[in-house]
């Protein structure tokens, strides 16, 4: 059996190179060749094929959403599916997966669409925001990563301030869960189970994510905290994901699915190895899919 795992060509870092490597030694540990393959090298070609010799399966650490349709496309087995990454990679896209299965999420709007050229002429929805998630108020870009394009408003100065910062950018406003504030739970889904999870606090910052100065220590999650975790990556069709869950008043609420989770950070802090898990249930897929 022989797979291909894709990065993407011009993000070259530590931090993602090292996961790469995590992946290469643990299909060794199961005595499957894998291919690290650049998505620059891969280009979508139509009507073509991709390649004659195709892989038996992908797993797919990137975003080119049309690459991995691509292979898809040809038959090519990917992990996660394209659809998966689509929905996770916009958390807009998300939380209507999570709202649409009945998931306990923060209260959520999403920001009216506009044109470039318009940006927000207006911001007569503003109070409809101020009534339903009153001050102060979470903004999220819609794309983003580690916590980084994440902003707290707590007057209506600052929230037209980050509006008129993010220009036409895609934006969404939460309710801001004061009972997690600089706290929460990752936990990394494997198909049907939740093989690691870690507690990340904060004392300088309402984002309790590792990459704006949060800590880690491990953390034994509650039956109800891993079923909701396996029910929101099933609502996104997530083979594996990273399920950020938040620490509500009654009850956890989902934060965000990664559906590429840096899982780096569980491994250090746990000693658990999720490419080895996602190995592992990748072979037993795809036995399982296999005719005879």
């Amino acid at each position: 059996m022989k797979g291909w795992l894709i990065v993407n060509g011009f993000l070259h870092t530590k931090k993602f190179d090292e996961l790469a490597e995590f992946f290469v030694r643990a299909a060794d540990k199961k005595g499957i060749g894998i291919a690290v393959k650049e998505n620059s090298d891969l280009l979508v070609k139509l009507p073509g094929e991709l390649t004659k010799n195709k892989p038996d399966f992908v797993i797919f650490w990137d975003k080119d959403i049309f690459l991995a349709r691509h292979m898809e496309n040809q038959g090519i087995r990917v992990y996660n599916p394209s659809r998966c990454i689509a929905l996770c990679d916009d958390k807009r896209k998300t939380h209507l997966a999570l709202s649409k299965q009945g998931i306990p999420m923060p209260k959520t709007i999403i920001a009216p669409m506009t044109y470039e050229k318009t940006k927000f002429p207006n911001l007569h929805f503003l109070p409809y925001i101020e009534r339903e998630l009153a001050y102060p108020v979470v903004v999220k870009e819609a794309y983003g990563s580690f916590g980084e394009q994440v902003y707290l408003a707590e007057n209506r100065e600052k929230l037209q301030a980050i509006i008129e910062q993010a220009g036409t950018t895609e934006v969404l406003f939460q309710e801001y869960v004061e009972t997690s504030h600089g706290r929460d739970i990752r936990l990394q889904v494997v198909g049907k189970e939740v093989v690691g999870s870690m507690y990340r606090y904060s004392e300088n910052d309402f984002r309790a994510n590792l990459t704006a100065g949060g800590s880690m220590r491990v953390y034994q999650p509650t039956e109800k905290e891993k079923e909701l975790a396996l029910r929101a990556a099933a609502a996104v069709g997530a083979d594996f994901a990273g399920v950020d869950l938040l620490f509500g008043r009654e009850e956890a609420l989902v934060c965000e699915i990664n559906s590429n989770a840096h899982f780096k950070n569980l491994f250090d802090c746990t000693g658990m190895n999720t490419a080895e898990k996602i190995m592992e249930y990748i072979c037993e897929d795809i036995k399982c899919s296999m005719p005879g």
